[in-house]
């Protein structure tokens, strides 16, 4: 399916008027062709900055608000990246054009496997899908640069914290469930020790962590042993 040009770039502008100014992440926005992770009920409307609606009560996250939390990961070409929260794979996939190892996380085994089969052949790099509990994080590929959440929790999961690289980086939104919440980056320290798979040194606790509020936001709730619960 050809990528309409004019489409891609009014989601670069709208990008910029957001305040997005890395001309990597514009350009990931830029080529990642939206609709192949929307229903084709809504093709129409996949280049529309703004959420639509994927099943199962989800939905694929409005570009602006993926390029502003790429942008908040400060990636490099080399770094390795954890998605909590597949939903579509749209995310994921614009992670991996400015990374070099995506691995993305969801709850919810159909929506992870229409992810997989989104992401499938996709010219800028394989994305590898798993399923659980994205709270626990994904030990077997720790540790990571990076650590991109894309639902909002009443504070960062301890697990993800302790899975992040030493100077790694915790974006996601933070407060209470479906109120206004802020999208927070939290940065491991550089001197911290990483256990085995990311689990077992040291415990690394958000007070350890530098802290950072970026702006307001209002995301769907984080389900997940440190997240709310197990519903919706």
């Amino acid at each position: 399916m050809p990528k309409p040009a004019r489409q891609l770039s009014d989601l670069v502008g709208q990008a910029r008027r957001y305040g997005v100014r890395d001309e990597a992440v514009l350009a990931a926005i830029g080529t990642v062709p939206r609709q192949s992770f929307v229903p084709r009920r809504l093709a129409a409307a996949a280049y529309d900055d703004g959420p639509l609606p994927i099943g199962e009560g989800q939905t694929i996250s409005q570009p602006a608000m993926v390029a502003m939390m790429a942008e908040a990961a400060q990636l490099q070409p080399s770094d390795s990246v954890l998605e909590v929260g597949a939903g579509s794979g749209y995310g994921a996939l614009v992670l991996r054009a400015l990374a070099g190892r995506v691995v993305t996380i969801e709850r919810r085994s159909g929506l992870a496997e229409k992810a997989r089969s989104a992401l499938a052949g996709q010219e800028l790099g394989d994305v590898k899908v798993v399923v659980g509990d994205g709270t626990l994080g994904w030990p077997a590929d720790a540790p990571y640069d990076a650590i991109v959440v894309t639902a909002a929790g009443p504070a960062p999961p301890p697990p993800l914290l302790q899975q992040l690289a030493p100077g790694g980086r915790l974006v996601m939104p933070v407060g209470p469930r479906h109120r206004d919440q802020f999208l927070m980056r939290y940065t491991r320290p550089a001197a911290s020790d990483v256990g085995d798979n990311g689990g077992n040194g040291s415990p690394v606790l958000a007070e350890d962590c530098r802290a950072e509020r970026l702006t307001a936001v209002r995301f769907v709730p984080l389900i997940g042993a440190h997240g709310f619960g197990s519903g919706r």
